[in-house]
């Protein structure tokens, strides 16, 4: 291919996901400096990529725009070639019915006819396979299981990194990454009321979407939270989304008038630049998790029924994060609910959350 290529990136649907892929993006853009990349995104995560260094131009996919539509677009642009980051049958067909004569991507859900290089799976891949309860119940009955401990190999940053690599990139892991600029910062600081004095600012995300198997209890949160700002005097902003309003409205009770309650009331700009005002962000493994680290701000997280090998935040072993376990045999689940007791989570005490906590702070 020649230095002028114009090369479309298919991005991911869901924010989590979306920060563990710019390690790619960033490899991609070190590999192919004059090429011009663009990303196809979720308009839910545009904001996500303004100023990107890797990027060159973003384009987005409303909710209810079909994949004929898409392809319509696309064949507009005449990209020489498309890296397609979802594994799902859909985005490969969007990249050939546009006619794009490069499309890379993972040979996976029966979509190989639709890629010119369909990609093998990567040997130190990990499914996330669910367990069903004759499983979950027959470890629960054997203490001396240990919880599935995978290696960093297995992390997802490095399924993308994978895909990169057919393009000429390193697959040399490096840290999600998300620039946030002064003047957000300011302007952060500004709308929501958070000065810049010595009191610390710290973070706290009780919610998460996948479901209430990922959420550590709400009165632990509270618990910890009273906890931390009596040995910190600290000024808690409590952060999510839409569905996190009535979470947040319960630790707003809790903890009284001083803390600043932004669940609901931020745009994905703004709550990366609050997230990179926090000292410390105490979260359930959610896409939040992913963006605070991706900022450069330290996370907390207590973890149950997901794994942090494959999902964890920022670069796979960085010890600047927290990353809390019960130590539970059927852990990971990779379930919505718990059918049996969470003790995944209820074995993960106040008492080590704070003081994973305190010790980020200093």
């Amino acid at each position: 291919m020649s230095a002028r290529e114009s090369i479309l990136i298919r991005g991911v649907n869901w924010l989590g996901d979306a920060v563990m892929a710019t390690p790619a993006l960033l490899r991609l853009r070190e590999a192919k400096p004059k090429a011009r990349f663009t990303l196809l995104t979720p308009v839910k995560l545009a904001g996500l990529w303004a100023h990107h260094p890797a990027l060159d131009d973003v384009m987005c996919i409303e909710p209810d725009e079909g994949v004929f539509a898409v392809a319509r677009r696309l064949r507009q642009r005449r990209f020489t070639a498309a890296l397609v980051l979802p594994n799902s049958f859909r985005t490969a067909l969007e990249v050939w019915l546009a006619k794009i004569p490069h499309r890379i991507g993972y040979e996976a859900n029966l979509r190989g006819w639709l890629l010119t290089r369909p990609v093998a799976p990567r040997r130190e891949a990990v499914p996330m396979r669910k367990r069903p309860l004759w499983e979950i119940r027959y470890l629960l009955g054997r203490p001396d299981v240990k919880p599935t401990v995978h290696p960093a190999s297995a992390h997802h940053l490095h399924h993308y990194l994978h895909l990169a690599a057919t393009l000429g990139a390193s697959a040399e892991p490096l840290a999600p990454s998300i620039a946030v600029n002064d003047a957000e910062l300011l302007t952060a600081r500004m709308k929501f009321g958070l000065p810049s004095d010595v009191r610390p600012i710290l973070g706290i995300n009780p919610g998460a979407e996948y479901g209430p198997a990922k959420r550590w209890p709400l009165e632990r949160f509270i618990a910890a939270a009273l906890e931390i700002r009596r040995h910190t005097n600290c000024r808690w902003v409590l952060l999510g989304g839409r569905n996190d309003v009535d979470f947040a409205g319960e630790l707003m009770m809790s903890l009284g008038v001083d803390c600043v309650n932004l669940a609901g009331r931020t745009s994905l700009r703004e709550l990366s630049a609050v997230l990179k005002l926090c000292r410390v962000v105490l979260t359930n493994d959610t896409g939040p998790m992913h963006l605070a680290a991706a900022v450069g701000t330290r996370v907390v997280v207590p973890f149950g029924s997901t794994s942090p090998e494959l999902t964890g935040p920022g670069l796979p072993g960085d010890a600047r994060h927290q990353l809390l376990r019960a130590g539970t045999p059927c852990s990971p689940c990779f379930r919505r609910e718990c059918p049996v007791d969470f003790r995944c989570m209820t074995g993960i005490r106040v008492e080590s959350v704070v003081e994973a906590v305190l010790r980020g702070t200093k």
